[in-house]
């Protein structure tokens, strides 16, 4: 089953996502066509965001760094997200802004201190990350600071959950992003260096995970640099097509 979340008639709702993606089934009964609603971030308010970096042996390789574990970790803000068929500022000095597609893992019940073998029981979805960076505000590859990471709206997510029983292996799902149609991004999270079993139960020895919480579990190669009016698409096998439009400072 998957589960988005949109807006309707002043109120924030979670909808069932039927017909192929086309139709939004209200908690009511009633229905939305999916080219008409207004999609928000399928995330449950107060959760917590991990991301990931530096997580992918391709990429790392693409940037000149060898894989190792324990991987970089970060949080981000709420107001970093954004939702499908959104827009997304592109600074006038971000010459160097690229999206990155990440597979998200939902938490859905609580995990303390869980091992590698029973982390997956933890996991109630999937969703899709545009995580955007922009490379002239990185300081250290080590230290994703606030520019590069935190800025409001600049991580698109959805179109929505895809329950994790409809996920047969989350460590075999080809990844790809498009930029107005030409690919830049086509990678597998088979090339993780750390699994996301292995991603919940290294975060879940130092703290508890909740319900609604979003881990990010880092991005393939392919670095590509963006213009406002772009077009971006990632989309990860069996979990669907994250559409995001990047606009100038004077568009925004």
């Amino acid at each position: 089953m998957k589960r988005a979340r949109i807006a309707h008639e002043g109120r924030a709702l979670w909808v069932e996502v039927v017909e192929d993606g086309e139709v939004l089934r209200l908690p009511d009964g009633g229905s939305v066509k999916a080219a008409d609603a207004v999609w928000l971030p399928p995330v449950t308010p107060g959760a917590t965001i991990f991301a990931l970096g530096l997580n992918y042996a391709d990429h790392n390789k693409e940037l000149g760094f060898q894989s190792k574990e324990p991987p970089l970790v970060f949080l981000k803000g709420p107001n970093t997200l954004s939702g499908h068929n959104g827009t997304t500022l592109r600074p006038t000095d971000a010459n160097q802004m690229h999206p990155e597609c990440e597979l998200v893992a939902v938490i859905g019940k609580p995990a303390r201190s869980v091992s590698v073998v029973r982390a997956l029981d933890h996991v109630s979805g999937y969703t899709i990350a545009c995580d955007y960076a922009v490379r002239e505000y990185l300081e250290n590859y080590y230290r994703p600071n606030a520019r590069v990471k935190n800025r409001d709206g600049a991580t698109p997510l959805g179109p929505w959950v895809m329950d994790a029983a409809d996920i047969a292996d989350p460590q075999a799902l080809a990844l790809r992003t498009t930029v107005n149609g030409k690919t830049v991004q086509d990678g597998s999270t088979a090339d993780m260096v750390m699994s996301v079993a292995g991603l919940i139960s290294y975060l879940s020895a130092t703290m508890t995970l909740m319900p609604g919480d979003l881990i990010l579990t880092g991005t393939p190669q392919g670095v590509y640099y963006c213009e406002a009016g772009d077009r971006i698409v990632c989309e990860i096998e069996g979990i669907g097509r994250l559409s995001n439009r990047l606009v100038g400072d004077k568009a925004a």
